[in-house]
């Protein structure tokens, strides 16, 4: 492996509106050998996500390379504690290789039937979003109705599943498509669907939850806001996960026009950041990995083939035209 070419994405503009693949380049150099206290990682699987997109905007720097969740395999070491062969989890994505240290990896555990890149979807930094918006920032009880937008995509998609294995009375979802609204009532627990391509969310929303909802995750903002603080009953949560509505525009969207209505119906509204919930990793596998041996969660990911797809990949999860987790599979498991 050493002495063979590592590839990169390096952004090389900033986007004006939605990102195009012109906004990035490909790199390419020798694969460098480890120095003390660092192993080589050949990474396997990259995550794309939408707060990749804010980062565009200056968190990252251009023409250097990018962050992003990664799992991959070490393939030579000379940190201790990183043996050659073990599938790591790392956040040095968008490359084909990767030189880290010990502090800066997971090596991950081995659960039978549990594939290595679960740990980008239900098991990573995508179910852990979910799972603690549910227990941690809503603190849904049995028998809650909950509401998810963006129900389709990664959180959405674990959030369903969950909230029902959490003991939800009623899990209604929002998405873009006629499809995925089936996929969400047929695959991912949700008892109720809508495409808010039909109409105002609080009035779609009204109709498949007509006492009202409980708890409301929100991934996109904006009407969705509005129309979930609409249908929110007394003392419901709302955990804000997401503004994916906006991440292209230049002007944020107008406040939603029912904001007092959070003092009126006595509703909570937090934000959820997943760094601040690292310590909940244990208890979402002890929860979880059971479930998914048994077959009761599905960790739906829409898998792309091979490194040459990760901007093309970036930029359709970005569109919606993913179900579940965005994944690039560079190499095999």
């Amino acid at each position: 492996m050493i002495g063979t070419a590592a590839r990169f994405v390096h952004q090389i503009s900033r986007p004006d509106g939605f990102p195009t693949a012109a906004d990035f380049a490909f790199t390419e150099e020798t694969v460098p050998a480890p120095g003390p206290g660092q192993a080589l990682v050949e990474n396997l699987h990259l995550s794309v996500d939408p707060y990749m997109r804010e980062l565009m905007d200056g968190g990252w720097d251009l023409r250097a390379p990018l962050e992003g969740r990664s799992i991959g395999r070490v393939t030579a070491s000379r940190a201790p504690g990183l043996e050659e062969g073990s599938l790591v989890f790392h956040r040095k994505g968008w490359r084909t290789h990767a030189l880290v240290t010990a502090e800066e990896v997971r090596v991950l555990p081995s659960h039978r039937g549990v594939p290595a890149r679960t740990y980008l979807g239900v098991l990573g930094g995508t179910g852990l979003t979910a799972y603690v918006a549910l227990t941690r920032t809503a603190r849904l009880q049995p028998g809650e109705s909950v509401f998810v937008s963006a129900a389709a995509g990664g959180v959405g998609s674990a959030a369903g599943q969950f909230a029902r294995l959490l003991g939800a009375g009623r899990v209604v979802g929002s998405t873009g498509s006629p499809a995925k609204v089936r996929r969400l009532t047929e695959e991912f627990g949700y008892d109720a669907a809508f495409d808010y391509h039909d109409g105002p969310v609080g009035d779609l929303l009204a109709e498949a939850a007509p006492d009202g909802v409980d708890v409301f995750l929100d991934n996109v903002g904006g009407g969705h806001l509005e129309g979930a603080i609409q249908g929110l009953r007394e003392f419901g949560r709302i955990a804000w996960i997401g503004a994916i509505g906006q991440y292209h525009s230049a002007r944020p969207p107008a406040a939603p026009r029912n904001l007092f209505d959070i003092v009126d119906k006595s509703l909570r509204l937090e934000g959820v950041l997943v760094r601040n919930h690292r310590d909940a990793q244990g208890e979402l596998e002890d929860f979880l990995v059971p479930h998914l041996q048994a077959g009761r969660v599905v960790d739906a990911q829409t898998v792309v083939q091979g490194f040459d797809g990760v901007v093309d990949a970036f930029l359709c999860m970005l569109g919606g035209s993913n179900v579940g987790k965005m994944v690039v599979q560079v190499g095999a498991e």
